[in-house]
């Protein structure tokens, strides 16, 4: 056996050394999460705090007026203005424009054509299309498309829930993610 080994290959001294401190740092830069994200805590914390003041505003909000500014697609919303702020999704224009276009798109759909399942296709489909060629593709949209035509909502549902509830949740992105050091939102208005 000798023969096939290196020398000193039986003892200690063959296998690599472990630099417990620099493993140990890499742990601390990373969650523990166990879907591996690996997020910094600080950035998982600011994301949980937008995300809960942003919805806790539109609630009690809608709770104070009386009107409906919230609706299950703005949680979606919330996900990416508070998440990944960065993104060409989360940027207001987006938010605003992609969330009243789908719902004007869906309200426009369901006067003309009815709630039959084939409309709720049409209504997504063509959000889709006007949401690429305007630059404001927002994926929460799709679902507030088919929320309209769901509910069979009406001509109000345009600007409550979704234009004020959109309103409101880029404001709060703005207020939350410009408190960071070095970020800032958003990286566009229009």
């Amino acid at each position: 056996m000798r023969g096939y080994l290196p020398r000193g290959a039986i003892g200690s001294s063959y296998l690599p050394k472990l630099d417990r401190r620099k493993n140990r740092s890499r742990f601390r830069n990373r969650s523990s999460s166990a879907f591996g994200v690996g997020l910094p805590w600080q950035q998982i914390l600011f994301s949980y705090m937008g995300g809960f003041f942003g919805i806790a505003a539109l609630a009690y909000l809608s709770v104070a007026t009386h009107y409906p500014l919230i609706m299950a697609p703005l949680g979606a919303t919330s996900v990416l203005a508070f998440a990944v702020p960065d993104s060409p999704l989360a940027q207001p224009r987006n938010i605003i424009g992609g969330n009243c276009l789908a719902a004007l798109v869906s309200l426009v759909c369901l006067h003309l054509l009815g709630t039959e399942p084939w409309v709720m296709a049409v209504a997504v489909g063509t959000a889709i299309g006007l949401m690429q060629l305007t630059g404001t593709v927002h994926p929460p949209a799709g679902a507030v498309a088919l929320v309209a035509i769901m509910t069979h909502a009406e001509w109000e549902f345009l600007f409550t829930p979704v234009l004020a509830g959109s309103i409101v949740l880029v404001l709060c992105s703005v207020f939350f993610n410009n408190l960071v050091a070095g970020k800032t939102y958003p990286k566009q208005w229009f």
